[in-house]
């Protein structure tokens, strides 16, 4: 890693905050989740569901800690993928081959199929645009999170060895592919098969309504099993990290180094118990707030707001030797500033000087790729400026080379 210089500083506090900041909208927004999978499949009360499926991450999360999540992670993510790949099967069985679904898709918008996607004003306004290449790009960008968030990255940080990452990487690659290739078809299948009157009009209840639909009652209630354990991981991966890094690589590390383990684990359990209890407001929030619409975007933005605060710093860590401390903290900074910014400040801006569609443009884009590029382009200028950082890491590249 390029960032030579070790002082105790301001970078683990950095970190804290923003995971701090971020990860309670991002574990809220999946607490709303949970209260809408046990609505659609067993018609449960919003509020129940929520509760009840915190409860059960609350349970496993802080009395198993770390291995606990790793473990349910192996199970969960198992079920996920086994789901993910077999309900796309299904669907295609029922609805008559690949063929179908490409005719009665056509018959909904020509443009379903195409790489630019259907227009906002029905099927005659699809096409390339910079509006849609704009939207291509920003949903791409979501991708940037894998690159160095810190409850992605924290798992090859655990390894035992080096001889674990290329099977490790190999099996995070595969489960990759399956389980996104795998939800994207539920998807574009569920578009083809259902009217959006039979999904309430809310494209988050496909999976519910595939899983109910068109399998037995018992592979419906193993659906339910699946969806719950894609919540929850999220939900257990999130804490964990947060919770670590505010107690661990910031109090002790930081400010009492001599805290002996007992005091460790137990100021651990409490500030998890108080991010948890944080995230269920903020999803009870959510429900309270606009429980009608979708969930997805209030998870990208809890999503772009780790991202972008974390990856530009790793990646540039691993892969450019000049970057220093100095420049690694701007770049946390501005990366975390970024998500509000863009989200917010950026657009009032543009409309109150009379670019309404530079504002558009920036909707559609979303808040993570400008973040990203924002801490990068300031992780490298800072660093450059910084002669006394220059001078820790000038031997950097030749230590790491030999």
């Amino acid at each position: 890693m390029a960032v030579a210089d070790r002082r105790p500083e301001a970078r683990p506090l950095i970190a804290a905050f923003a995971l701090v900041v971020f990860v309670p909208i991002y574990a809220g927004a999946q607490v709303f989740a949970t209260g809408t999978a046990f609505h659609a499949f067993l018609g449960w009360n919003h509020y129940a569901g929520a509760a009840i499926g915190f409860a059960v991450v609350m349970l496993y999360i802080t009395q198993g800690g770390f291995t606990a999540v790793v473990w349910s992670d192996v199970f969960q993510g198992s079920l996920m993928v086994v789901g993910l790949v077999a309900l796309p099967l299904v669907a295609l069985w029922h609805v008559g081959g690949l063929d179908e679904v490409t005719t009665s898709l056509t018959a909904i918008d020509p443009h379903l199929l195409s790489w630019h996607g259907p227009g906002e004003d029905g099927p005659s306004t699809g096409g390339w645009s910079v509006k849609s290449i704009v939207s291509i790009l920003g949903m791409a960008a979501i991708g940037i999170g894998f690159l160095g968030s810190p409850q992605v990255f924290v798992r090859y940080i655990s390894m035992k060895d080096e001889k674990q990452i290329l099977p490790g990487t190999i099996t995070a690659g595969i489960w990759t592919v399956l389980a996104d290739s795998g939800a994207v078809l539920v998807g574009l299948f569920g578009r083809a098969i259902y009217e959006p009157a039979a999904l309430a009009d809310n494209a988050d209840n496909i999976l519910p309504e595939m899983a109910q639909g068109l399998l037995p009652a018992f592979f419906a209630g193993l659906f339910i099993a699946m969806v719950l354990s894609a919540i929850m991981s999220t939900i257990d991966s999130l804490l964990v990290v947060a919770s670590s890094a505010g107690v661990r690589d910031y109090w002790q590390k930081s400010k009492n180094p001599d805290m002996s383990d007992e005091q460790l684990m137990s100021l651990t359990r409490k500030v998890t118990i108080g991010l948890s209890l944080l995230s269920f407001l903020i999803g009870i929030g959510i429900m309270l707030y606009d429980r009608e619409n979708g969930v997805f975007w209030t998870i990208i933005f809890g999503w772009s707001g780790i991202a972008a605060t974390f990856c530009p710093t790793i990646i540039l860590s691993l892969c450019w030797s000049k970057l220093t401390a100095m420049g690694a903290k701007c770049a946390m900074v501005a990366g975390f500033l970024g998500v509000p910014m863009f989200k917010w400040l950026v657009p009032a801006l543009l409309d109150a000087g009379g670019l309404q569609e530079w504002s558009g443009h920036l909707a559609s884009l979303d808040v993570l790729m400008p973040s990203f590029l924002l801490g990068f382009l300031v992780a490298i200028v800072v660093s450059l400026c910084d002669k006394a950082g220059q001078e820790r890491v000038a031997g950097v590249s030749e230590e790491l080379r030999s």
